[in-house]
């Protein structure tokens, strides 16, 4: 009997513990993991009395799917940037995000993706904007990266290098989907410039996606993929195909991806940034990636610079530091301790 009792206390607390894991955030590694990954697919308005529990359910399905697919690259010895590559590919197929399948709309109806990935050890990096017929932008900002003279590529030629490449390319209504269609239309009969500024846009930007990653090697990478925003006009173009202001990987410092308004994290370079902090100022990730989301982005234009970060630094610490209601948000470590996050709580 007393055998018993004691089974049922280790089995609650077994329990206890595997729930603990699931549904609360990292907290700062005690010994250095052999690998670790995050994830991020977009911040926002992101409410829980929003959100039906059906909803919740896919997005926490396709987050779980994605970094799992990540982590078991890394278990199994991959690279850092095999894993940022294909976790972000399970993303780019999904419809629930803004990015490939699931791409926001231009002021022209049409779907423009942008993308980059850069190698923590060799500073390497490839980008691609303004493609309408790639299935997977990451793969094509990969393929800049090591079949490329250059850095980034756009529109046409961009398209034209990834036939040249072998990579998949899809008619331009693949992309097509009726939720996105319908927010174009709901920002449209605004019908003003000033819904550049508008709540409504602010929240259409929801949805990119991005992976970190630290291998067993001590290798960082971090990749970006985006659709960009909701009624875009004039070929614009955002943050994530931008080095130091969307992607950023060093393995002296971290590897980091960004999700928000573009415009302001390319004017506040915030992934090149948070590193900046470690290297010359000591600043811990936590610390750096605080100072630069929750002070510095925030005070950019009164306010205007909302959106969040993902990031590994050099000894598998994760982070996840965001200054608006959610962020899609999912990590894991060598232990295969998985948590999932969307609201601010």
């Amino acid at each position: 009997m007393k055998l018993n009792l004691y089974l049922i206390s280790f089995l609650l607390i077994a329990m206890s513990c595997k729930k603990q894991t699931e549904t609360e955030p990292p907290s700062e590694a005690s010994e250095k993991p052999s690998f670790s990954i995050v994830i991020h697919g977009g911040a926002g308005t992101i409410l829980r009395e929003n959100m039906s529990e059906e909803k919740e359910t896919e997005y926490r399905k396709v987050l779980e799917e994605a970094i799992k697919t990540g982590h078991t690259i890394l278990k199994n010895g991959g690279t850092s940037l095999d894993a940022v590559e294909k976790t972000i590919n399970i993303l780019e197929d999904s419809p629930l995000f803004n990015a490939g399948r699931g791409a926001v709309f231009t002021f022209e109806g049409t779907n423009e993706h942008d993308a980059s990935i850069m190698d923590g050890k060799t500073l390497n990096a490839g980008a691609s904007a303004g493609t309408s017929t790639v299935k997977n932008p990451i793969n094509l900002a990969r393929a800049v990266m090591e079949k490329s003279p250059h850095v980034m590529l756009s529109g046409k030629g961009a398209e034209t290098f990834a036939e040249e490449q072998g990579l998949e390319l899809v008619d331009p209504s693949y992309f097509s989907t009726e939720s996105k269609l319908k927010s174009l239309e709901r920002v449209k009969t605004k019908n003003d410039v000033s819904l550049f500024y508008d709540d409504e846009l602010k929240a259409s930007k929801l949805g990119t996606v991005g992976c970190v990653a630290l291998d067993k090697n001590g290798n960082l990478a971090a990749g970006t993929s985006t659709g960009g925003m909701t009624n875009k006009r004039w070929g614009r173009i955002g943050d994530s195909p931008i080095i130091g202001a969307g992607t950023y990987a060093n393995n002296n410092t971290c590897a980091v991806s960004s999700t928000g308004w573009g415009e302001y994290f390319i004017r506040g370079m915030v992934a090149y940034d948070i590193s900046a902090l470690m290297a010359y100022k000591n600043l811990t990730l936590k610390e750096a990636a605080k100072e630069v989301v929750q002070n510095k982005l925030p005070n950019i234009d009164d306010g205007q610079g909302v959106g969040g970060i993902i990031a590994i630094d050099k000894n598998g610490n994760m982070v996840m530091e965001f200054n608006t209601p959610g962020m899609f948000r999912a990590t894991m470590n060598d232990n295969g301790e998985l948590y999932v996050g969307m609201f601010k709580d």
